[in-house]
């Protein structure tokens, strides 16, 4: 019973993930076809697409894997919960989303563990937030640093669906990720740090110094100038080492009998992933390639031009943005509403 009640506690666990649907969560619903629509059930909701419509209430009360058939009977759709990697691709989005793919292999790369206490910068659109709260678990912690204050709603919004309220263990902090670590995270108190961001090499020496020997850093960079960057200022930044560069590939199959070959799409190069980790204090690499290198020349890479900053690397429009932090807004304020409201009814029952 003890465990039931833990596993009950956790932020979009078990407890929203099972059992019927209900007002204020996430609804997939796929077409005869594979065609995936994602929306917020409502009470009195109303779902239209191409291929027909219905009433949130035919959805709300029945259980998860339901076929239910459009008003007019033309076609059905599956009723599921989205997934992770559905939501990534499928919520309110302010800033460029991190791929699923990247962010698996960031978690797994990156070694981000139960319990870790993990520092990340560059929030954008909350994508890669979820997936870490989702690896640290109810006992580790995330500190996510983000310098655009509309990016940051986006995020906060999203994660607080995806999880269905507020998230205990972790910080969203509006702020220049080294100020950030310099005023408020002390020596050697982080496990793991992700960066995504234009220029994580200006922000070597604070990561170095929270991070605790042995420590992963990660980095998503989406350029091949900012990687070769990136490894040249570390190395020659030094107390790093195990520094690996890749990029991940994903390519579906069809498989129909003996029908089998590659689909038609794929999902190419989003970006590059890098790792390295920290040594001891005053400690030097030994391998092969990882000794200084000389300064990186900035002629040498076209987008160090001035002219582009933090935000012109970040291309949305001002009233889209804003559309999106509505939208975004909105459905958390009536997630929350209605996960209040549940509450509120168990805990009468119960009396």
């Amino acid at each position: 019973m003890a465990q039931s009640q833990e596993k009950t506690s956790v932020p979009g666990g078990p407890a929203r993930r099972r059992g019927p649907f209900r007002s204020g969560e996430w609804v997939q619903l796929t077409d005869e076809k594979g065609r995936v629509h994602t929306t917020l059930l409502r009470e009195d909701g109303y779902f239209q697409c191409h291929q027909g419509a219905l009433h949130h209430r035919e959805i709300i009360g029945k259980p998860e894997g339901t076929i239910v058939p459009a008003e007019r009977g033309e076609h059905r759709f599956t009723a599921l919960r989205p997934l992770l990697v559905d939501y990534h691709l499928s919520m309110p989005r302010g800033a460029q989303i991190l791929y699923p793919k990247d962010a698996a292999q960031i978690v797994m790369e990156g070694d981000i563990f139960p319990g870790a206490t993990v520092v990340e910068a560059g929030v954008g659109s909350g994508a890669m937030t979820m997936s870490l709260l989702g690896a640290v678990g109810p006992s580790g912690h995330v500190t996510s640093f983000e310098v655009r204050p509309d990016f940051a709603e986006v995020a906060r919004c999203n994660v607080e669906m995806w999880f269905c309220g507020e998230v205990d263990n972790w910080e969203l902090r509006l702020s220049d990720l080294s100020e950030g670590l310099h005023e408020g995270v002390a020596d050697q108190t982080v496990d793991r740090v992700v960066l995504d961001m234009l220029k994580p090499w200006e922000h070597l020496k604070q990561v170095h110094r929270v991070l605790v020997p042995g420590g992963v850093l990660t980095c998503y960079l989406t350029t091949i100038t900012q990687l070769a960057r990136m490894v040249q200022d570390l190395r020659n930044f030094g107390g790093f080492t195990a520094l690996r560069s890749w990029e991940s590939l994903v390519r579906p199959w069809h498989v129909d009998g003996l029908a089998v070959r590659p689909d038609h799409r794929m999902i190419a190069h989003t970006g590059f992933i890098f790792t390295a980790r920290r040594l001891a204090d005053g400690e030097t690499s030994i391998r092969h390639g990882e000794e200084a290198v000389g300064q990186f020349d900035p002629r040498d890479a076209l987008w160090e031009n001035e002219e582009l900053d933090y935000e012109a690397s970040r291309p949305i429009s001002d009233q889209k943005l804003r559309r999106v932090i509505r939208d975004a807004q909105e459905k958390a304020a009536y997630q929350r509403e209605q996960a209040t409201r549940r509450t509120v009814l168990e805990e009468e029952n119960d009396e």
